[in-house]
């Protein structure tokens, strides 16, 4: 990957581009990037600027433009063809809506396609103002990859005295997956402050700093998550394909020519178990569980949303192997374009396009309860490798879960289970928990042990979403029986009518 960037920025400066944008807040590794860039290329020097230093790594010029942004450029644009320059600017996209600076950017562009000197933008999240966007190119450096992250950890760890050994080099390389360049070392700084050395207990310290980093995104969450699907109740038949996509991460899928598993979108009623679901795959597949929050992607100011979906792909990329959930899908793509200037579009397009086309290992979790309001080019094969319709229980499943919840809250007793089943149809996975802890609260308040009337008074008065949003669940069915979803659960077909019980 890093490879192919390096290739990229060697042609765009051979080819003689003026203006290259480097999208990255790690002002230091591009910084190295770009020396390494001039040692290949050769016949060049590397300079760098920023506001407060003025000009650096150029002899008997260093300090040149110090609070001085068009000195700067004054300067490159006076400079001699026979000494080729990458100048690197820092921070310099905020003058960049200076009337001033923005013409002589465009005057300078113009002036450098006839030498052999480039100018270097570099900075995180930026909307250009539109009379530049012509004149610059933009280069997006992606996150750090393994492959720089393992020499990175080894250095630092021979510079300690403590090499590393391969097992744990590449255990710590892999978690370190994610984290930006400057973060990794402060990890090791921190490591070797407390323990002096590099080791395997270092790992719950790079975890910490990933949640910290993604608290810091403000789109993308690190859940912690400790379920199985042992407390799913029901759902064999997208358990069973699940455990299937779990196989085709492996080296050995890669072999067989199986391609990386995409995603699956969960669509159903409340309380069916799309959240436990996505909690459920990541903890037993041993991945980082990453939250997308889609109401925060749509920032106030133009372009600020696009930036922000291409930061959480490039985040998510990063962390591969991982499964990112995105909750309730429907409510984040599902409104009208027309109200917001067509952002919401754009948003999606972005990550549709990315869901279409990408390679890593990450595995798409999005679950839905209004499946009409999403927009007909999230539904289409190519983008997920499935969609399931988790539909409310049946009687066996309904004595599942509720086995389930009354064996892990009350371990030890056996209730019958028969009758409260009867009463329960209709009712959620959700809802189901909730008539055994209603239950609990009868049993406590007499302080006695939970029985099976307890069950069935609070069964009768719970009033289930089935009842409440009937003609929105029967909408679901027929949507899905139009064999656009698979059914979640072997007992049930998407033809099934959900028919609560009208008596309880």
């Amino acid at each position: 990957m890093l490879e192919l960037w390096s290739d990229q920025l060697d042609l765009l400066i051979r080819a003689g581009t003026p203006l290259i944008w480097i999208r990255s807040p790690e002002e230091e590794r591009v910084e190295t990037l770009l020396n390494k860039a001039v040692t290949r290329l050769g016949n060049r020097r590397l300079a760098t600027w920023n506001f407060i230093d003025g000009l650096g790594g150029v002899l008997n010029n260093d300090g040149v433009g110090a609070r001085q942004p068009m000195a700067i450029l004054q300067w490159l644009q006076e400079l001699e063809s026979s000494n080729p320059t990458l100048l690197l600017l820092k921070d310099f996209h905020r003058f960049c809506e200076d009337p001033g600076v923005a013409r002589m950017l465009r005057n300078l562009t113009t002036r450098l396609r006839e030498q052999p000197h480039t100018l270097v933008l570099c900075s995180g999240a930026w909307s250009p103002p539109e009379e530049l966007e012509e004149s610059i190119t933009l280069l997006d450096l992606p996150l750090p990859r393994e492959q720089e992250i393992r020499p990175l950890l080894q250095s630092i760890a021979q510079a300690s005295g403590t090499p590393l050994d391969g097992e744990v080099l590449e255990e710590l390389t892999h978690a370190c997956s994610g984290l930006s360049e400057a973060r990794v070392r402060h990890v090791a700084a921190r490591a070797l402050a407390q323990r002096g050395a590099l080791s395997r207990h270092d790992l719950a310290d790079v975890l910490e700093e990933k949640r910290r980093a993604l608290a810091r995104s403000e789109v993308l969450e690190y859940c912690h998550t400790n379920a199985d699907p042992a407390d799913i109740g029901g759902l064999d038949a997208l358990k069973h394909w699940l455990n299937q996509r779990h196989q085709a991460f492996s080296d050995e899928a890669r072999s067989f020519g199986l391609p990386l598993p995409r995603g699956v979108l969960l669509v159903g009623p409340q309380g069916t178990g799309k959240s436990l679901t996505a909690r459920a795959v990541a903890h037993s597949w041993s991945m980082p569980l990453l939250r997308l929050d889609v109401g925060r992607l749509f920032a106030g100011l133009v372009g600020a949303s696009e930036a922000r979906t291409r930061e959480t792909i490039q985040r998510a990329e990063a962390m591969a192997p991982c499964v990112l959930w995105i909750d309730e899908i429907d409510k984040g793509f599902g409104g009208d374009a027309r109200s917001d200037g067509g952002t919401s579009q754009r948003v999606l397009a972005t990550v549709l396009t990315w869901m279409a086309e990408k390679r890593s290992a990450v595995f798409v979790v999005a679950t839905a309860n209004a499946v009409d309001r999403l927009p007909a080019e999230l539904l289409r094969k190519g983008r997920f490798d499935e969609i399931f319709l988790l539909d409310l229980p049946a009687p066996a499943e309904r004595e599942s879960i509720l086995s389930l919840h009354v064996t892990r809250r009350r371990p030890g007793i056996s209730l019958p289970l028969g009758t409260v089943v009867g009463r329960t149809e209709g009712y959620s996975g959700a809802e189901l928990e909730q008539t055994v802890i209603e239950a609990m609260h009868l049993a406590f308040a007499e302080r006695r042990e939970l029985n099976e009337s307890d069950l069935i008074k609070a069964a009768t008065q719970l009033v289930p979403l089935s009842r409440t949003a009937r003609e929105q669940l029967e909408a679901l069915k027929r949507w899905a029986s139009s064999g656009r979803a698979r059914a979640a659960s072997s007992s049930h077909s998407p033809s099934t009518r959900i028919t609560p019980n009208e008596e309880l």
